[in-house]
């Protein structure tokens, strides 16, 4: 049995606080000072989290070992499994030349900028963020806008801008399932909680992009349009997470708000069209012609039917039987989580080997690690059902299939290596207890780390380009904090994931995705400069609204 310590360096919580936050600041200096590449970076700092544990904290090498595989287990599964698979449908619509069509069918809607920014920067990038992420939204809507004729660091920086209120509840969920599994809350609850969070971003980002573009009163002519994409995106992400949960939130957002903008552009078109300076004149510009209605559903399909596959499982007597121990493929001892309804098996060598200890908990309590075994109904397995139904919907036979499933595990294998990393290292910092450690240092703060809980988030996206890695590092640390101040950790840890979405826009491999796709190579620099006080701003904003919820509007924490 190891019993955690929390003050390990003489006693003296200010000094063990300082060596608690050594791997991240390793990270942080590898990732944004020598800008290494994340798998390697992430890899050399659990090196020095392990060292850390062992040597200070006293932690037995065998179990600080066996915690990191826990969490990289977990980021395999589910994290990664729903990643593959999302990626993959993703690769089978570009492979089939689908595409296109649903390129046309967003570009089509409007020839004018404004328009087609809020329809591709935003809510095309929010469905990219919902069944991708990992960058893909910036790298696909900022080439496909510097396709269109946008200038290549508008492109670039309105891709960046526009990805951040889905983010939370990017590539089905992930953000929260993660801070969910590493904090021990409620997923659900986290999915309420940041769920009545984002939407202030949804409402505030069309707008802003376009302003950004074309000016405040060029904006103000195309107002129609970014009302109503930014009420029906923040309206349907609200109803989703605080109803269904995280997984469909963006999805039948980013689709509901495509739905919206179209049908009010079948009635109402701006005054003049806008465009930039350097575009040819009307008669020379190139314009898309909206596809037929056949062809673009056949294109949207594979995503219809993955909603579809989600709300199906959602049926009270579906959703029972997916998660039962008797049809699930587990483990002689697996148990039931009261949490979640979903069989889980204790993680070998670590459940019951770790104990927590005052002040984080009253009295010595055990740390439970058990892996969940929801293969049937885990997020990914109902993606690749999905997928499975649209190849063959789309007509892709097995050896297609299996030769593009094969690319996106390869175009993959870095990302995969890096969120096992990570995961593991977060996990490592909890058992050892340097979490708990770095959370009563925070507690100092007293009434006014509610302010400071969204800047933590957004430092670690700013640094490691991912919500999902940011709620993997910090929500522990923010749901300690959270009880030593008496305020709900569900508040702090979804304040975790909802600040961390504004600073994936200045992360350095965001940055990095951003000028590639754009062919501006080596202006990272001046992409940088561009989206910063945006960044911060919209932080400020966050902050504030947190405070407001800790301490004014409580009756919005669930």
């Amino acid at each position: 049995m190891y019993q955690q310590v929390y003050e390990p360096v003489a006693n003296n919580l200010a000094l063990s606080a300082i060596v608690a936050a050594i791997p991240i600041i390793v990270l942080f200096v590898l990732l944004a000072g020598i800008r290494m590449a994340a798998q390697w970076a992430a890899l050399i700092t659990l090196a020095v989290a392990l060292v850390i544990a062992v040597l200070v904290y006293g932690m037995p090498a065998g179990l600080a070992i066996d915690s990191a595989l826990f969490g990289a287990a977990f980021g395999l599964f589910p994290i990664v499994w729903i990643v593959i698979n999302a990626i993959f449908i993703y690769n089978v619509i570009v492979d089939t030349g689908l595409f296109d069509t649903i390129r046309d069918s967003l570009a089509g809607v409007s020839n004018d900028r404004r328009i087609q920014v809020v329809l591709i920067a935003f809510v095309f990038g929010a469905l990219l963020e919902a069944t991708a992420g990992f960058g893909t939204p910036v790298a696909i809507s900022g080439s496909l806008m510097a396709g269109l004729g946008f200038e290549p660091m508008y492109a670039a920086s309105l891709a960046l801008l526009a990805n951040t209120a889905p983010v939370a509840f990017g590539g089905f969920g992930i953000p929260i399932l993660t801070a969910g599994a590493v904090s021990g809350l409620d997923p659900m609850e986290l999915s309420q909680m940041v769920g009545r969070q984002t939407p202030l971003l949804a409402l505030i980002i069309p707008g802003m992009l376009v302003t950004v573009m074309a000016g405040f009163r060029r904006m103000l002519e195309v107002l129609p349009v970014v009302a109503v994409s930014g009420i029906a995106f923040a309206g349907t992400q609200f109803l989703i997470s605080n109803l269904l949960g995280p997984e469909l939130a963006d999805l039948l957002a980013a689709l509901v708000t495509v739905v919206a903008v179209i049908a009010l552009m079948s009635f109402w078109h701006p005054s003049s069209e806008w465009h930039f300076e350097h575009e040819p004149p009307a008669a020379q510009r190139e314009s898309f012609e909206r596809p037929p209605l056949g062809r673009t559903l056949y294109a949207w399909s594979p995503f219809i039917i993955i909603v579809a596959l989600f709300l199906i499982v959602q049926i009270p007597p579906v959703k029972a039987a997916v998660s039962s121990t008797q049809i699930a493929i587990n483990f002689p001892n697996s148990t039931v989580s009261e949490t979640t309804g979903s069989p889980v098996v204790p993680w070998p060598g670590l459940n019951g080997h770790v104990e927590q200890t005052s002040p984080v908990v009253p009295k010595p309590t055990p740390y439970d690690a058990v892996f969940s075994t929801n293969w049937l109904s885990a997020a990914g397995t109902i993606i690749l059902i999905g997928d499975i139904i649209s190849l063959i919907f789309l007509r892709v036979g097995p050896g297609r299939a299996l030769r593009i499933y094969g690319e996106s595990l390869n175009q993959l294998k870095w990302a995969i290596l890096t969120i096992a990393s990570v995961l593991g290292l977060g996990f490592l910092l909890n058992y050892s207890g340097m979490t708990f450690t770095l959370g009563l240092a925070a507690a100092a703060t007293g009434v006014l780390f509610p302010f400071f809980a969204p800047i933590i988030g957004w430092l670690g996206v700013a640094l490691t380009g991912s919500d999902t890695s940011s709620n993997a590092l910090f929500a522990n640390l923010q749901k300690v904090t959270a009880h030593q101040i008496g305020v709900s950790p569900n508040l702090t840890v979804g304040a975790n994931s909802s600040g961390g979405v504004l600073g994936k826009m200045i992360s350095p491999q965001n940055l990095a995705v951003g000028t590639s796709a754009t062919g501006l190579q080596g202006k990272e620099g001046d992409l940088l400069r561009l989206v910063l006080k945006w960044s911060v701003g919209l932080t400020l904003v966050m902050c504030i609204w947190v405070v407001l919820q800790a301490y004014v509007l409580k009756f919005m924490i669930p």
